[in-house]
Formats: structure tokens, C-alpha cells, sequence
């Protein structure tokens, strides 16, 4: 099954591999599932069933004008189950992703889902504020949306750049990576690219860690520019109860790429 779907008719792109338990890995922005290459291949190989999806508006989704927002973000995912009849599920999201485990949980409860895994997870709240002293100032999302708007393109290349912590001296991945990021990126509709900014920027994911009632692993690096782990992955780990950190010490945001043998042994560790 190529799609599934979604409530308000929006078509969703599905790929579903291997058998055994199933694994759902939801990916981050502005990228697409594909972008769980290297912990797909693992997953596959250790004999867990790997479903990856792309986000409406990104990938070979639907790309609607409108439902870029967590609610609907949450029952896209929640049509994704039940169009696989998927029980016993375990969810990884990565940054953008870990919002829709939050809200999925929040609005539809854990009865499919058996363990939940927030990767350099947006969950907590990233909006700088009076509850949120370690958050992140309005006026850089405003500036994210200027930028997207007046050269989308130039602008994702510079931002993957933070995103896996290349600099003048440092670069953890190869071009080869950086090329492909910008392919999966430009797949996006430039109004679900923009819309997303304020989703994930602006949305409190933190009354939503009441229902996280499974067995949930927090992954974080200490050196995310993008995401940083004060105000997400140790706000989510302090409030999720029967949750577990794990600080990749210095590592940027792109980790599954740029410590994916570390992020694979320690998803396998867990989901066993």
C-alpha cells in the first residue's frame, strides 16, 4: 500500500518493509521518511517490520494548503495506524517528529503504541516565553519565514549546515549527505514549509507528556543549534515518567547521520 488516506482526504506516501514488530519512524523537518536511511537498514536487519511515512506537504505526500498544525499532524499518524492495523507499535520521531508522538498520545491515547522514542525531539517547548525562560526567541522564526520566502532554496543549504554541524573546520557528514538533505527538502511544498515553522516552533508539547503512559527513551546531542535540549529532550525526560535520557555529548542536531551507528545500537537496545 503506496498511500493512506488521511481524514480530510489528503494522500499520504506509506512505505512498509520487513517483517516482525513494527518500528513507525517519523521524520523531521523539512525533510521526508527517507530520511531514516541508515536506521531503516538496521531495523530491517535486526528483524523489526519498518514503516517510514512522508508528512503532508513533504515527500510524495498530498501537498494541501491547509492542516499544517499538531492536531492534524497527530491524526494524520493516527490514520497511518489504522489504515496498517499496526498494535504493538513502537514510535520514533525525530525533531518534528517527536511533537506528533506527543500530540498522538495526547489526543488518541497509547493503546497501539507499546514504546515511544523522542530523537533530538521539538517535545517540551521551543517558544522562548514567561514559562519557557530556555526557549528560543519568537523573532528567529519570524526570521526562519523571511528567509524561506525570499529564497527557499538558499536558505535550506545554509540551514543544513547547522542542522549536522558543519562549519569551517568541523563537517561530521560528507556532501554526498548534504546534497541529498537538499534533495528531500526541496520535495516540500513551500506553504508546508513555511506553515511548519510556526507548528513546531510555537506549539507547548508539554501537557501532552501526561499521556505518555509507555516506556519512553529520550535521545538529545548536547550541541543541537536547532533544537536545543534544555527546553525539549531533559524538559520532556524530567516530565515523562518511566523515560530514560541519553546526551550524545557535542553532537549536533542531524544525528541519526552524523552518529548513526550510536543512534541504531542504542534504537536497537531499547525496541528489543
Amino acid at each position: 500500500m503506496a498511500y493512506i488516506e488521511a481524514k480530510d482526504g489528503t494522500q499520504l506516501h506509506v512505505k512498509d518493509m520487513g517483517q516482525g514488530r513494527p518500528v513507525v519512524l517519523i521524520h523531521g523537518w523539512p525533510l521526508t521518511g527517507d530520511m531514516f536511511e541508515y536506521q531503516t537498514l538496521a531495523l530491517l536487519e535486526a528483524g523489526f517490520r519498518v514503516i517510514t511515512y512522508d508528512r503532508r506537504g513533504f515527500g510524495q505526500s498530498g501537498h494541501p494548503a491547509t492542516g499544517y498544525d499538531y492536531d492534524t499532524f497527530a491524526d494524520d499518524l493516527a490514520s497511518v495506524l489504522e489504515g496498517l492495523n499496526l498494535n504493538d507499535v513502537s514510535l520514533v520521531g525525530f525533531s518534528m517528529g517527536g511533537g506528533e508522538i506527543a500530540r498522538y498520545l495526547g489526543r488518541h491515547g497509547a493503546s497501539r503504541v507499546s514504546k515511544a522514542v523522542l530523537v533530538a525531539s521539538v517535545a517540551g517547548y521551543l517558544l522562548k516565553d514567561d514559562t519557557n525562560p530556555d526557549g528560543v526567541d519568537a523573532s528567529v522564526f519570524e526570521d526562519m519565514k523571511l528567509q524561506i520566502r525570499k529564497d527557499r532554496f538558499a536558505f535550506l543549504q545554509s540551514f543544513a549546515k547547522t542542522f549536522y554541524g558543519v562549519g569551517l573546520i568541523s563537517s561530521p557528514v560528507s556532501q554526498g549527505i548534504l546534497d541529498w538533505s537538499f534533495i528531500l527538502a526541496v520535495m516540500a511544498s513551500p506553504k508546508a514549509t513555511v506553515d511548519c515553522v510556526d507548528a513546531f516552533g510555537k506549539t507547548d508539547f508539554r501537557p501532552d507528556f501526561k499521556a505518555f503512559t509507555i516506556p519512553t527513551l529520550v535521545i538529545h546531542g548536547t550541541g543541537d543549534k536547532t533544537v536545543p535540549i534544555d527546553p525539549t529532550g531533559r524538559a520532556a525526560a524530567k516530565a515523562i515518567p518511566n523515560s530514560k535520557l541519553i546526551e550524545y555529548e557535542g553532537e549536533p542536531h542531524g544525528l541519526f547521520a552524523t552518529a548513526p551507528e550510536r543512534l541504531n545500537d542504542d534504537l536497537l537496545a531499547f525496541l528489543r
